[in-house]
């Protein structure tokens, strides 16, 4: 598959994980809110909350890819992939916003216990997103799988996220239906807890990647053992890398006889760049070559 190829597969892919994200969150979202007006359980209200917070994370990531997946322009050389890293910290700041009105809403039927009403419905809608929600953590799996994508991964660990939370749900209305009121609130509370700690890790990988951190040590090693192989080549130093979007940038020394004709010198610098993006298809590679003595 050539580089146009393979950019117009990774765009599809991504736009199908962002479509499905945002219509999955929009029927959990009408689901939990009839069966929290039904019950009145926190857990459930735990539960829509967070859907709620999918939507709108969902929803950003959506525009957020669209817009990742525009050309480089005048102003934007290196294209714009970072916005798929600023969807992410987006998507944590929801996430924990989420996290911190369920802590609140915990607390009050702690202090003020209510009963819950048709606990059967809870549980009926509950599994009903647990099966929904697996089918969307199975596509946004092969996604991450063929793109790498960082927006797509915070969104999937989001959605990881809601499965633990509804799974804890079920667990707290089976409990509630045993004669035990007081579990509603303490689950509210633990789910709310899970999803900050998501919220955190989040936002932790989305600042390395707006912080040009490199890219994993097995990704380097490669690039510069794919780099060697090529014949001429006598080493290369200074190499920098970092992650945009879905692309690799890749910038290094690459250190040639100095007694090489400007054409050959090329050639090789050539070799050594197809190489590299048979691996990495969607990498931005700069190459500085540098004469060695003889």
């Amino acid at each position: 598959m050539d580089a146009a190829a393979n950019a117009a597969e990774t765009g599809r892919l991504l736009r199908l994980a962002t479509y499905a994200s945002v219509a999955t969150a929009c029927l959990l979202i009408l689901a939990k809110l009839i069966a929290w007006l039904m019950t009145g359980s926190v857990s459930v209200l735990a539960s829509l909350v967070d859907s709620t917070m999918d939507a709108g994370a969902s929803l950003v990531n959506l525009l957020a890819v669209r817009w990742s997946l525009a050309p480089p322009d005048a102003e934007h050389r290196f294209g714009h992939g970072k916005a798929q890293a600023l969807a992410a910290l987006a998507q944590a700041a929801f996430i924990a916003g989420s996290a911190g009105f369920l802590a609140l809403e915990a607390m009050d039927r702690l202090l003020h216990p209510r009963p819950i009403a048709e606990i059967g419905v809870g549980v009926t809608v509950i599994g009903f997103a647990i099966v929904v929600t697996l089918g969307l953590l199975a596509v946004q799996r092969h996604v991450i799988r063929r793109t790498g994508s960082p927006a797509i991964r915070a969104d999937a660990l989001h959605y990881a996220t809601d499965l633990a939370t509804n799974t804890a749900t079920l667990v707290a209305l089976g409990i509630t239906a045993l004669g035990w009121d007081g579990a509603d609130p303490l689950f509210g509370l633990a789910i709310g807890a899970y999803i900050f700690y998501s919220a955190v890790r989040i936002a932790l990988e989305a600042i390395q990647l707006l912080m040009d951190h490199e890219l994993p040590e097995p990704q380097r090693q490669r690039i510069a053992e794919l780099v060697r192989a090529i014949p001429g080549v006598l080493g290369m130093h200074d190499l920098r890398t970092r992650q945009s979007g879905q692309s690799q940038i890749i910038q290094f020394h690459l250190e040639l006889d100095g007694q090489l004709p400007l054409n050959e010198a090329h050639r090789i610098g050539k070799a050594a760049e197809a190489a590299i993006q048979t691996a990495y298809p969607d990498s931005d590679i700069i190459i500085h070559q540098d004469p060695i003595a003889g």
